[in-house]
This record gives structure tokens, sequence and C-alpha cells, in this order.
């Protein structure tokens, strides 16, 4: 099957940013000047094309990665714009994996924000080459070097300018290009953007140009010994070695060039776009894909049409109209309609329906999906989010996806009786969408609770419950998440002994708990010698304390962070079960943890506040009340940024409460930090409402 498009003329990338950074506008543009939409629609107005939800145009923000293809300079361009705000950031997270560059948009008057520092570092964690765009130059207080200054220090960040802008704030008309030395202007036409001029570098700016290019070209021939010997001896690079230089340090993740413009008023997307072909990779250019084979010995992928099948399912939309959409990325092979393929981690074989290119909810019919391409799947019954796609004649794993566990949850009840069977499915279908949206119910009130990354999230899913499933559902306040730990090592003795004639039931299990490292999570320690307890019984003490733990022993919260070592008990020969050995592991734990120090941990939250000087004493104020812990404070023009660490149970309603002492002047963003030990008071309550 002949390719549309050359792999080398292939580029996967994204948008990624802070909320109200510009990304859906940038978006907008990109498909604008490359002739895929042929009017722009505007975030504000509720018209932009990749904002295609109900929930999105309404609020103005960005809640689903949306996926479209395009084209510029014969290049086939798969973008995906993705959410900016905290309780979204699974979008982010999972488009990021099957990405194999990234443009990062930055504020020009803000510079690094909360969530620009979180998506920098998921960038990093998946080796995601990126480069930037200072948007919002046009805004009074905009500042190109300083938004710069801010990544290299917030974000330790390579950073460097191959542009510098014509004019700031309200004269902004265009940039100077540091690698082509030439100046770039938009019209102030009617052609939005989409006609532009070269010029010489202005006068006023040469001494400005020449210094900053001296930076690029240095920082590029550091990076080449061959660059580096050419420089030191002349004192220069030609335009195209330094392309070529660019480009390699930019893949190698020791460059990231930042380009400048304002994508609201129409001016300099263009040469992102430039950059996005000659910077970032094609799949060619990454290392082959690598996984397991099925009895987990390490095994990789070629990006190429002739190699066998490895594909990532790495998002799941519900269509009202087709049903369930798997979103897929192929790294080498070709995924056709009507083939059959294999999922290793489910053990069952699948067959492809229907394959889709996706342009936000349009869709277009194609027969097959090449290495390199993005698409989705209609069909696929057993496969979700983090599943591998296989050939079956040459199974592969490939890395799956982590996600961060809510934070947040709330009681939901249908308003009739007759309608709690159809809420039942829908919350199904949301969580087969969204791995950080979880569904259970109460075992002592039969409640069912839903939990989330935070109040905007499940506030979206409840919207959605209503909406696209026809579900009147009550919701009750939210209520934090919190977890229990141990801070001291205990022993527990759990025995289980029932006769009630003929065959009983005996378990024996003594146990040690320790607190594990923060974020490891329960471990569990076989020390059994001798034969004390036999092996089949092992895996049902261990499932039993785990269970345990899950449903929490101090307070009703799950218990993290634990270390479990059995290590002596006795068993029956005729009366022990694994199910004896379960219910004894889970008495062990209970024991243990009595004696073991246990604590309460609650959700702490990054909080960054922006507000006028007038009303910081206010902000402050407030915060102190709230336990907040203030860790940075900087001075921006007549505003002040404010960072602080504050407990999640302190923050509901706080944008109400931050816009009525600011006279709507502040505002404020916040993302998830880490579970911290919560003051005695709130424990003791916690734990009394558990009893």
């Amino acid at each position: 099957m002949a390719r549309a498009t050359a792999l080398d003329k292939t580029r996967n990338f994204g948008i990624i940013a802070h909320i109200d950074a510009g990304k859906t506008t940038v978006s907008e543009r990109i498909l604008f000047y490359t002739k895929k939409i042929h009017k722009i629609g505007e975030v504000h107005e509720g018209a932009a094309s990749m904002d295609w939800m109900v929930q999105e145009q309404e609020r103005g923000i960005t809640i689903t990665s949306a996926a479209t293809t395009c084209f510029w300079r014969d290049h086939r361009l798969n973008l995906i714009d993705t959410p900016g705000h905290v309780d979204f950031t699974v979008e982010v997270e999972r488009s990021l994996r099957v990405l194999d560059g990234a443009v990062i948009v930055i504020d020009a008057v803000s510079g690094v924000q909360p969530q620009t520092e979180t998506v920098w570092r998921q960038a990093e964690r998946h080796h995601v080459p990126r480069l930037v765009f200072v948007n919002k130059i046009d805004r009074q207080g905009a500042d190109f070097a300083r938004a710069i200054k801010s990544m290299q220090v917030r974000l330790h960040a390579p950073v460097i300018a191959i542009q510098l802008p014509i004019g700031v704030e309200a004269t902004f008309v265009g940039v100077v290009d540091l690698v082509a030395q030439k100046g770039i202007i938009w019209d102030e036409d009617t052609t939005q953007g989409a006609s532009m001029r070269e010029i010489p570098i202005p006068p006023a700016l040469q001494a400005a140009a020449a210094a900053a290019r001296e930076q690029l070209v240095e920082a590029v021939a550091e990076q080449n010994d061959t660059l580096i010997e050419k420089y030191l001896e002349q004192g220069s690079l030609s335009e195209e070695e330094l392309r070529a230089g660019l480009r390699a340090a930019v893949l190698a993740g020791k460059i990231f060039p930042a380009f400048v413009g304002t994508a609201l008023r129409n001016k300099g997307v263009q040469p992102v776009l430039d950059g996005i072909i000659d910077y970032l990779p094609s799949p060619l250019d990454l290392p082959p894909t690598k996984g397991t084979d099925l009895q987990g010995e390490p095994v990789t992928r070629l990006p190429s049409d002739e190699a066998p099948l490895a594909a990532l399912v790495f998002k799941i939309a519900t269509d009202p109209d087709v049903g369930r959409l798997s979103y897929v990325r192929v790294y080498s092979g070709i995924l056709a309609t009507g083939a059959q393929v294999l999922n290793p981690l489910k053990g069952r074989k699948e067959r492809i329906g229907r394959l889709l290119l996706m342009h936000a909810n349009d869709r277009e019919n194609v027969q097959a999906l090449s290495a390199g391409e993005i698409g989705t799947i209609i069909g696929l019954k057993e496969s979700f989010t983090g599943d591998t796609l296989c050939d079956p004649a040459h199974p592969i794993i490939l890395e799956s996806m982590t996600f961060p566990e809510p934070v947040i949850e709330v009681a939901v009840e249908p308003k009739t009786r007759g309608e709690l069977d159809k809420m039942t499915v829908a919350l199904r279908r949301l969580a087969e969408e969204d791995p950080t949206f979880r569904v259970k119910t109460d075992p002592e009130t039969l409640q069912t609770l839903i939990a989330g990354m935070g109040e905007l999230h499940l506030d979206i899913l409840v919207d959605r419950l209503r909406r696209e499933f026809e579900v009147d559902a009550s919701v009750g306040a939210p209520q934090v998440s919190y977890r229990e730990t141990i801070r001291r090592k205990a022993e527990g003795n759990g025995r289980y002994v029932r006769q009630s004639g003929g065959k009983g039931q005996y378990g024996h299990a003594v146990i040690t708990i320790e607190p594990n490292e923060k974020g490891k999570g329960y471990e569990f320690v076989d020390k059994i010698v001798g034969g004390t307890i036999p092996k089949e019984y092992i895996k049902a003490v261990n499932a039993g304390i785990k269970e345990t733990l899950d449903t929490g022993i101090y307070a009703g919260y799950p218990m993290v962070d634990v270390i479990a070592t059995l290590f002596d008990g006795s068993f029956h020969e005729v009366d022990s079960s694994e199910m004896a050995f379960k219910i004894a592991g889970s008495l062990a734990v209970k024991d243990a943890v009595l004696h073991a120090h246990p604590v309460i941990l609650e959700p702490i939250m990054d909080l960054e506040v922006t507000a006028p000087e007038a009303f910081q004493g206010n902000v402050a104020g407030d915060l102190n009340r709230r336990r907040a812990i203030i860790h940075a404070t900087e001075t921006l023009a007549d505003v002040q940024i404010l960072r602080a660490f504050v407990p999640l149970s302190e923050l509901f309603g706080y944008i109400t409460d931050l816009r009525s002492m600011s006279q709507g002047r502040a505002a404020a963003s916040m993302e998830f930090a880490h579970y911290d030990e919560a003051p005695a008071f709130i424990a003791k309550r916690l734990v009394e409402r558990g009893r």
C-alpha cells in the first residue's frame, strides 16, 4: 500500500502550555495558514474548530486533546492540541507519550507558570524535543527576554532565542530571524496574517541581533566537534551549518529554540511552522521503538511499513454517532481495515473495523494507517488506553502509561430510580475514556462515588452525564481524597479459626509492616522458610493484606507506602484454605497498623496567585488562614506573583473568594504537588467520622 507522504516528511507534534497561554489560538492559525480551514475561529467567541465540545465552547478552555492533520511545505503535520488546565493533565500525558515533538507556548507577560512546569516535566519524561513560542508579545507588560530568562531559571532549560521581536506591546509588527539574518513583517491588511514580507534587519536592532546571533552560534557550535572547530577558526558559521547544527541539538534535547509573536493578532505563526519542519524530528529521526515480547525479553521495532505491526492505543473517546473511538499511534508496520491484530496484554485478538483520520470531531475514512501515523479505530472491544496492538505472529508489548491518582470525590445519584442503570452505563463509558476518573460504591452508604483531579474535572464530567447520556444526576459536596500511611515498624499476628462441624477453616500469618519510601506504594516481602506456610497460601496472605490496605484501616482511606513482610505463621493440613489465609493476612495487617503510628495524609496543591500589589496583603492574609506555606514571590510590572503550598481541603471555592477580595483583578491557578501529613485536629475528625 503506497504511502501518501514519506516518513521523513512526517511530523507528529503537540501544542502544550499553561492555561490561557494561547495554545488553541496557535493551533487555529496553524490550520488556517496550512489551508486546513478557511475561516479562523476564536476561542473567546466559542468558535475554535479544535475546541469542538459544547463545554469547551461555553467555557473558552480546552478540555480534551484534539487531533488533526495538515500540510506545510509538502510535509504532513499530525497535530494534537492539548488542554492547559491541571484537571485535564492526563490529556497532555497520553498525547506526549505518542508524539515525536512539541511546541510549548509561553505567555510573554507571565513567563513560566505552574502548568508550564508540569507539561515541561512531562515532555522531559518522554524525551520529547521542543520548540518554544513566546506568545502575546503585543500585550502590555510583555517582555521576550524576561520570558526566556524565566524558562532558563525555573525550568533549568537551555532555551535560546532564534528570533527577536521588532517592536513590543502595541508596536509589535514582525520579527528578526537570527538564523537567516533578515526581518519579517506581517502586513496590516485583510489577509489575517497570511501575507508577510522580508525586510533588512532594522538599524535600531542590528547590534542586538548581532549579539543574539553570536550567542546562538556559540550554543550550537558547542554541541558539535566539527562546528566548534570551524567556529574557533573562522569565527562564524554559514546559515546551512547553523540550521543543521541547531536541528541536531534540538533532536538531542540540548537546545530549545524560542520563537516570538502574537497568534491572536496573526503574527509569528508561519516561522513556527517552518521551525517544526526544520528542527522537530520525523519518525525516522527517533531511536527504534522499544518493547518486550511475551516472555519479557526486550525487542525493538523500526519505523517502517515493512516491519511487523506495533501500535499503541493512547486514548478512548465516546462518539454519539459511531460509539467508542480508539485513538492509536502506529510505530511500525501497517494497520489495515479488516486485519486481525493481537492485544498481548489481554491475550485477545481484535478485528479492525473502520479506520479514521480525525479533524477535531470530524472524521475521514481511510483504508490503512502506516508507520508514523495517528488515527482512530472503530470497533475495538477489549483494548483501552495504554494497550498495545501488534502482529499476532510477532508479539510486542510497548511501554504503557502511568496516570496520577484522583484527589477529589463527590457522591452522585440519579434523580429517579429508573435512571440508575442508565447512569451506571454512562459512568462506565466515561471511566473508559479517562484513566484519572474513578467510579466506586461506598460499602456502607451504597452511594455511587466519582473521583477526579479537581472540581472542574468533575463538573465537566457531570455536565457530560446530563448532556451526552441524558442522565439527570444530583451531586453531593466535594470530598477530599485523603490517604493513610504509617510512621514506624510494627508486628501483627492474624489467626483465623472457624469450626462448625465437618471441615473447618484455619489460617495463621505473622507479619511486620514498616514505612516505604514516599511514592513507592505497597510492597510485599516473603520471608517464610522451612514450609511454615505452604507456597500456595502465601499469595492469599498478600491479597488479604493488599485489599485491607486499599480499603483503609485507620480512618477508612487507602493506606499507601507500606512494606509488609510475612515471616511466620502456621497451617492445618485439612482445614487450611486460600480464603482462610486471606482473612488471616487481613487480620494481621489490622493488628500491625494499630501499633505502627498510623497518620492521615492530605493532598497539597501548588497554588500561584497573580494580583495587583494593592491586594497582596488581603491575598496573603487569606492564604495564611487556609494553612498555606508561601514558598516564592515575584514582582512583574505592577502585579505580584505569589506561590504557596495549600491543602486542597482549604481551596474549595477559592477562586470566587479571590475575585471578591481583589475586585475581580486577581487570578489563580493550581496543580497537585504532593501528599503531606494532616494536622492532628483534622486527623482526629476524620478518624471519628470513619468509625
